[in-house]
């Protein structure tokens, strides 16, 4: 029997994994590189007072922070409802297949039921089959739709 996987809030003195990791989750994603800086600007975005960000991680039986999940607050406007959006989860690798995933969606919705939130939305690149298949298995319920980004600040 393998230990009960440990997911627990972010805390500051995690932030250099956590960058680690996140560098990791964008090169799995082969999407471009980020800026510099991430833990400078996300540092104050997750552990200010009265943040509306909530990253919950997931460790190993032997204690190392091995994948993650960042969680907002959003607004579905034709539900007219707040909903806990997944923007992202991810774990390292070799932590794949040992119930991380599922403590961290576990994580994620007891985060929304304290939240008084009562539903999660996330999304999952169309070819991370992986991914879909466990999202699947949860239960949850897949939407088409395409995501779009526009550079604005030019």
């Amino acid at each position: 029997m393998e230990p009960t996987p440990v997911v627990r809030p972010a805390r500051p003195e995690d932030l250099p994994r956590l960058v680690e990791l996140v560098g990791e989750h964008i090169a799995y994603e082969q999407s471009a590189p980020r800026p510099p800086g991430l833990a400078e600007r996300l540092g104050p975005q997750l552990f200010a007072e009265g943040a509306r960000l909530w990253v919950l991680l997931a460790e190993t039986p032997d204690g190392t922070v091995a994948g993650y999940a960042a969680c907002s607050a959003e607004f579905a406007f034709w539900d007219a409802r707040h909903h806990l959006h997944m923007d992202c989860l991810y774990l390292a690798e070799g932590a794949r297949g040992h119930g991380l995933g599922a403590a961290l969606m576990e994580g994620v919705a007891g985060l929304a039921r304290e939240l008084g939130l009562g539903q999660v939305q996330w999304q999952t690149p169309d070819w991370n089959e992986g991914a879909i298949r466990f999202y699947d298995r949860l239960g949850a319920t897949g939407l088409p739709k395409r995501r779009y980004g526009w550079d604005v600040a030019h």
